[in-house]
């Protein structure tokens, strides 16, 4: 009799699911591989494997296209995100190219950690490292994350776009506090160039033929300090 009764509770507990199966759409599968690529690469440098950041610019500016990617959970949450003035010339909202170059105004393609939050310019902000070659001048070109009013969904009702910045993730304040509690403090943030549509399938890309209009790549002035100030 008691053998039953412990058979039949067993039967009513709950069933751990790992998080890696809890996330059921074929976009966010993607976004977890991406998410788990990017936390490979920074090794050892790992504080937390929680979140992982993954910005999407294969997206307009106007569409969630920076994901915050819950590996515990098996959720993904996704908000607003600027790029580069020097990576949309025409400023219509699509990204065109990534650069690391000095003076390039930019976003850099590839995975970052981050580190801890602070003062600047926008106020709190989060110093970030490029792990990558295609990001390897992060901290020397002051790219970070941080609050800009020009990246408000306000924004996007009125221009139909985010701004810009000189190539830093910059976010609406109440997304960026988020990024401030989820992101910050030794985990990864990963720039790509996807277009994921929620069915897991990819946006085609707009033609654009906007070569004349790269930006002019140039090293930074010695012995003088380089901020990253929002463009509009």
């Amino acid at each position: 009799m008691k053998g039953s009764l412990a058979a039949g509770a067993a039967l009513t507990l709950p069933i751990t699911v790992p998080a890696r199966a809890q996330i059921a759409s074929p976009r966010d599968r993607k976004l977890a591989e991406i998410a788990r690529e990017a936390q490979a690469k920074a090794g050892s440098l790992l504080w937390r494997r929680d979140y992982v950041g993954v910005a999407d610019f294969g997206l307009h500016s106007a569409e969630p296209r920076f994901h915050f990617v819950n590996l515990e959970a098996g959720r993904v949450e996704s908000y607003l995100v600027s790029h580069g003035d020097g990576s949309d010339p025409e400023h219509d909202g699509w990204l065109n190219w990534f650069s690391n170059e000095h003076g390039s105004h930019c976003t850099s393609e590839g995975s970052y950690l981050t580190y801890s939050w602070y003062t600047g310019q926008f106020g709190v902000s989060i110093r970030l490292e490029g792990l990558e070659p295609t990001n390897s001048n992060a901290l020397d070109r002051a790219i970070v994350m941080h609050r800009a009013g020009y990246a408000e969904p306000e924004h996007v009702q009125r221009w139909g776009r985010l701004g810009r910045s000189n190539g830093c993730f910059a976010m609406g304040s109440e997304q960026f506090q988020r990024a401030l509690l989820d992101l910050g403090g030794g985990r990864v943030i990963h720039a790509g160039r996807y277009g994921l549509m929620a069915d897991g399938s990819m946006m085609p890309r707009p033609v654009q033929a906007l070569g004349e209009l790269r930006p002019v790549q140039s090293d930074p002035p010695r012995g003088r300090q380089i901020i990253s100030p929002g463009v509009y």
